[in-house]
């Protein structure tokens, strides 16, 4: 059958493409996306989408007066922050690293680990599960000084472990102070590469939306950051501001809720991924057939239903290693309409309270932004 899968736009730029072409420019290529820079940040915006900038353009004046056609590129499959930065920093699709979506089970066990925030109650080992060589891993081996600019939280986490291996990790609450301290880093390490992190957007927009009048303040700060970093990087240092993903408000009355008795639960063992994208693994004893027909006929006017098979030969997680192959779920549920999907078996309601989601296919989700500046900018 034909999948009806969304087209990719022809030339986009990848997020899995932008760190090779950073340190391309570093090293003084001048056949690479930017010209040559004494040293490159990528600031990434965690949920600013292409099209969310481009809707709230009169709160963010300073980026999207950047953003032409060519600074809109797109994020990975899933269109998760897990996947997406990992694939950041690895330079690798999600079917090669293996972090392939928000919640996925341990192959041979009844895990279902997240893969943000449970690396360490869930078993996940990160100098392991995450499978390819980091970026910075790389770089620092030959004596490339590559820094990490996040807030303090993170330190020491799972996650950060598993995809900033290799890196220096510098910390400040504040994002001016982070900007700050990733000019420093920049300004004082000749070919340094320097990751620049904020989170403020992505937690406003999951808990009150992308919509919101405080998204769109935090939008506002954001902007003025982004306007220093330009400032302050001048003419050596490189910037390029991204995304890992965008990003879709679901009210409340668009929810799906997955109850007892729903015959698409026939066969289900455990349904995991997240709201706009499931990850559905069956009973060992089902009729995989059987329940992809069922789904599909109860979800695929609003979404695309893929089989495992399906979803690997159309390309969507990028090459797959046969290791990682048993992480995707049997079905995968990836929202085409503005819907999200819960598990109300569950006795914890707290995440049907996100109104801002992601993870399909969507080009809200997938279109972000690349933005080049200081010595990276064209003008």
């Amino acid at each position: 059958m034909s999948l009806s899968l969304p087209v990719e736009p022809a030339r986009a730029r990848s997020l899995t493409d932008v760190w090779p072409n950073v340190l391309a420019a570093v090293e003084g290529d001048a056949g690479a996306w930017f010209p040559p820079a004494r040293s490159g940040i990528v600031l990434v915006v965690d949920g600013l989408g292409a099209r969310n900038l481009s809707a709230r353009a009169g709160h963010a004046r300073f980026l999207s007066s950047r953003l032409v056609k060519r600074e809109v590129g797109r994020t990975v499959f899933p269109s998760t922050t897990a996947a997406a930065l990992t694939s950041l920093m690895t330079a690798e699709p999600a079917g090669v690293h293996g972090i392939v979506g928000y919640r996925v089970r341990v192959p041979g066990t009844d895990v279902l680990a997240n893969q943000l925030s449970g690396w360490e109650h869930d078993g996940l080992d990160p100098a392991t599960w995450q499978r390819a060589r980091t970026v910075f891993e790389r770089e620092s081996a030959h004596g490339r000084p590559c820094f990490v600019v996040n807030k303090a939280e993170y330190v020491g986490s799972g996650f950060t472990h598993a995809i900033f291996r290799g890196a220096e990790f510098l910390s400040a609450e504040d994002l001016d102070e982070r900007v700050d301290l990733a000019l420093e880093a920049a300004q004082r390490h000749p070919g340094a590469l320097v990751y620049l992190y904020t989170p403020e957007l992505d937690r406003l927009g999951h808990r009150l939306g992308w919509e919101s009048d405080e998204w769109a303040a935090a939008l506002e700060e954001t902007d003025a950051a982004a306007a220093a970093l330009h400032a302050g990087a001048g003419s050596t240092v490189g910037v390029v501001v991204t995304a890992d993903h965008g990003m879709v408000d679901v009210p409340r009355h668009r929810h799906v809720l997955l109850q007892d008795g729903d015959a698409v639960l026939e066969g289900v063992r455990h349904v995991a991924g997240e709201p706009r994208l499931l990850h559905v693994y069956l009973e060992a004893d089902a009729d995989p057939d059987a329940a992809l027909a069922r789904w599909r006929d109860a979800e695929g006017g609003r979404s695309w239903v893929l089989s495992r098979a399906e979803a690997i030969g159309a390309g969507l997680f990028g090459e797959v290693d046969p290791a990682v192959a048993e992480r995707i779920g049997d079905i995968l549920v990836a929202a085409r309409s503005a819907v999200a999907y819960y598990d109300d078996r569950l006795a914890d309601k707290g995440p049907q309270r996100m109104v801002g989601q992601h993870g399909s296919l969507t080009d809200e989700e997938r279109a972000i932004p690349m933005v080049p500046l200081g010595a990276f900018a064209t003008a």
